[in-house]
């Protein structure tokens, strides 16, 4: 550019930064939220946290000040009345987790809010108001009993594969007076759905939120005011097994909890115009049947479905019940009840099939295109009584069959009957699965095409907040892997896999991973869900499992997949400035670490590993895990090292939340530690630590463990180690890879970081994609590992890499992080 053209371009943008800067900011609130939900209904939480966002903003705008107004009516708030709370104008720019500090909130109470800002450029309108109800907060204001069936039935069959029919439930009731509101409180265990005079509540699937049922069960609320009607009305349940009837029944009962049979408590609680109420609670009075359509439905080996079952009109008012019989009377399931703070599942999106091709025998292979989670709807006409059966997997044989050798005995088959005469759409109720493929046998009539299929994907309904795209292709394709991979597994809980018969909420795969997830997903109310998860799976003594709810009983006593409790508090607190979890699981966290360093200190170190560094690239792509020592990192290294990251990160909890004896105990610890554990491990010759693996260097390193006089030395051995060893490949495991990309850029090589993330060879993401993987796989070479371990759709061994694509490569951090300072303010 000549130096007249590059004045007259700096001109121009001078010119128009001061029309900017003299223009006025459309500035608007929006997205007001209560504990970060949108119009919750039924919280359990007194005190909600109210947070909201400026819009249309200009550079350099700031709030310096808020006024929240809470009402018990619309009609008061309308009038600027706050007669439930004025919080006055407050000289403040916190817009994030503002704490209720109004009158007293009792159980049913109904709020309405919105809130006004005062920036540096002037002063906002009025939000448009937003609202929350409070749930049952009290254990007797539940006027229900639990009903159910604690038995099966005939075509029922108890074994380890568990084959147990849905159970429907029904009320009739009248109302004669004119209806003001009438709210829903529903339990039901395992899985539901409610409807009310034929039609279903919510969009919500898979609901509610998967617990340990016997610490915590979780209720849902709803208005369904739209839904009664003067006169006669009828509600109506259908109950699935989930994770209450457990998959596999008396097949290792040391390991896998089961908790019984499917149950239901609830009631709808109607207020008339006149002021006067009436409640519809569950009793022996409500009439039920397990001889319906859905015959068996198990979250590892399907649903069948036979629409010659259907009851037209079971859940309306007239409907013939005389073949019902009287709902019975049953156990609670011993968990006290909890408000679900978190989203429901539901079908965020509809995807078609890329193609369809014929097998041999009349079967047929489907193509999603893309490896994803939930189910297929069908469409199909056909004779009644016709079974249509579609099983499902993630990738093919070379004779285009059907694998299934990495599913373990999950059968992941749905099967549907036809009622016949016409034309029938169908999809399952209460199950899911991980798949790209599927095939389907004995389709009626012509050939199937796809536009007799969709594919249902089924995750948490939390918004995507992130995108990422580069003009690097593998990085881009990695990037919608890991999209597609994390959202898949995200069901009311983080699973480690959708597809074969685990799904379980291991801790340590989402140790850096929920810290990178938080870029892409608003994630902070499944976390928050989770913490409370593993609060609830901690032992008396402080022992924490390895998966919680503790659905398998995993309790290890390692330090790196507990320690995942810690990282996701401080996760939540660093990107969405929630202060509440360190304050709620403070004291858990505590007894945790000192159980780990009374029970497994010597010398000074901390010495329970049980997983080492997870899934290193073995030195044959056969194998599942390396058998050379020379890969592998020493247990007592990562146990010590990880257990003094984490006495850092107390070290912060202790602070901000005004403990400074707490805090100068860890740092106290924490010093002991890091002398010993040098003493032990770092060879003061080589600078290196043990026998120098990638994972040995880096975890002192990107811990603040290693001498100031060595770092550089140590680093060097890292990067040797990776250019010239490894010729410029990834050797880490899960343990390694949560701090590798972000280690190599801290320390002046971000050119290695971005070599690793666009290898297109083994061993490395790119590999992955280069052999066709559309998520992320559990192996680095899940395409030739034994099938007993290779899950197509694993994102344990993303690590920091999402976090180092927003952080590094974009350069979108948060600012530092201070006592009572809020995250991306």
């Amino acid at each position: 550019m000549n130096a007249k053209r590059l004045f007259v371009f700096l001109c121009t943008i001078l010119l128009l930064t001061a029309f900017r800067a003299n223009k006025p900011a459309a500035v608007q609130l929006q997205r007001l939220r209560c504990e970060l939900l949108t119009n919750p209904e039924g919280i359990d939480v007194t005190a909600p946290r109210l947070s909201w966002e400026l819009t249309g903003v200009e550079r350099g705008l700031e709030q310096t000040a808020y006024q929240v107004l809470v009402a018990s009516t619309p009609e008061k708030l309308a009038a600027d009345e706050g007669d439930l709370w004025n919080s006055g104008k407050v000289n403040s720019g916190q817009s994030v987790h503002v704490a209720y500090a109004g009158a007293p909130l009792r159980s049913r109470a109904q709020c309405y809010w919105k809130v006004r800002t005062w920036t540096n450029q002037g002063e906002t309108a009025w939000s448009t108001p937003a609202r929350w109800s409070v749930g049952l907060l009290n254990y007797l204001d539940w006027k229900g009993r639990w009903i159910g069936f604690d038995r099966a039935f005939a075509w029922d069959k108890e074994e380890s594969h568990a084959r147990l029919s849905a159970r429907y439930f029904r009320k009739e009731f009248k109302t004669e007076k004119p209806i003001k509101q009438a709210t829903a409180y529903i339990i039901g265990l395992g899985l539901y759905e409610l409807y009310v005079n034929g039609q279903r509540v919510g969009e919500q699937v898979l609901a509610p939120g998967p617990t340990d049922y016997t610490k915590g069960v979780k209720y849902n609320t709803y208005d369904v005011t739209p839904l009664l009607k003067q006169g006669p009305n009828a509600l109506g349940t259908v109950l699935g097994n989930g994770r209450f009837y457990a998959m596999r029944q008396n097949y290792k009962p040391y390991k896998i909890k089961t908790f019984g049979y499917p149950k239901l408590l609830m009631q709808l609680e109607v207020t008339y115009a006149d002021g006067t109420r009436d409640v519809i609670k569950t009793d022996d009075t409500w009439q039920g049947t397990a001889d319906g359509p859905i015959r068996t439905n198990n979250e590892y080996d399907g649903e069948e479905y036979d629409a010659t079952k259907e009851m037209p009109g079971w859940s309306t008012a007239g409907f013939d019940a005389k073949k019902w019989g009287k709902a019975e009377l049953v156990q609670e399931p011993g968990g006290a009840f909890e408000a679900q703070m978190n989203e429901n599942m539901k079908v965020m999106e509809t995807i078609k099939p890329v193609s369809i091709k014929p097998l041999a025998g009349g079967k047929y292979i489907l193509d999603m295109g893309q490896n994803m989670v939930g189910w297929l709807r069908l469409r199909t006409s056909g004779p009644k009584g016709q079974k249509v059966t579609l099983r499902f997997a993630e990738t093919l044989q070379k004779s285009g069959e059907l694998y299934v050798a990495n599913l373990r005995d999950a059968r992941v088959t749905d099967v549907y009957t036809l009622k016949g005469g016409g034309r029938e759409t169908w999809e399952p109720t209460f199950v899911f699965r991980g798949f790209r493929y599927a095939e389907i046998s004995n389709w009626p009539g012509a050939a199937p095409t796809v536009a007799d299929f969709d594919g249902r994907i089924v995750y948490d309904n939390i918004a995507t907040t992130g995108e990422f795209t580069t003009s690097d292709a593998t990085i881009n394709q990695v990037y919608k892997n890991a999209y597609w991979g994390i959202r898949g597994n995200y069901k009311g809980m983080p699973i480690d896999c959708p597809q074969r018969n685990e799904r379980q909420p291991w801790l340590g795969d989402r140790t850096t991973g929920a810290y990178g997830e938080s870029f892409v997903f608003d994630n902070a109310r499944l976390y928050a869900k989770w913490l409370r998860d593993i609060e609830q799976a901690q032992k008396a003594d402080g022992s924490i499992p390895d998966v919680a709810p503790a659905f398998w009983r995993y309790y290890g006593d390692n330090v790196t997949w507990p320690g995942t409790y810690l990282t996701i508090a401080d996760m939540l607190y660093r990107q969405y400035g929630d202060v509440a979890p360190l304050t709620r699981h403070y004291d858990s966290m505590k007894r945790w670490l000192t159980y780990m360093r009374q029970n497994y200190s010597e010398n000074g170190l901390v010495t329970k590993d049980k997983y080492g560094d997870w899934c290193v690239p073995p030195e044959s792509k056969e194998l599942i895990h390396s058998k050379d020592p020379a890969r592998n990192t020493d247990g007592v290294l990562i146990a010590s090292s990880t257990y003094y990251h984490l006495l850092g990160l107390m070290q912060g909890f202790a602070k901000v939340l005004d403990k400074p004896q707490d805090a100068q105990e860890f740092a106290t610890l924490a010093a002991d530690l890091k002398t010993a554990f040098n003493q032990k491990f770092l060879n003061k010759e080589t600078c290196q630590y043990s026998n120098g693996t990638v994972t040995a260097n880096l975890l002192p390193l990107a811990y603040g463990m290693v001498p100031e006089e060595d770092q550089g030395k140590v680093f060097q051995n890292i990067a040797d180690k990776i250019l010239v060893e490894n010729k410029g490949h990834i050797s880490t495991g899960v343990i390694g890879t949560q701090w590798l990309m972000r280690g190599l850029t801290a320390h002046g090589r971000p050119d290695i970081a971005l070599r690793l993330a666009t290898n297109r060879d083994y061993p490395s993401w790119g590999y992955m994609a280069a052999n066709g993987a559309t998520t992320i796989w559990e192996l680095w070479n899940g395409n030739t590992a034994d099938p007993a371990m290779n899950s197509q759709n694993h994102v344990m061994l993303l690590g920091d890499l999402l976090v180092w694509y927003y952080e590094n490569l974009a350069g979108i951090k948060s600012a530092p992080r201070r006592p009572a300072s809020s995250a991306w303010k």
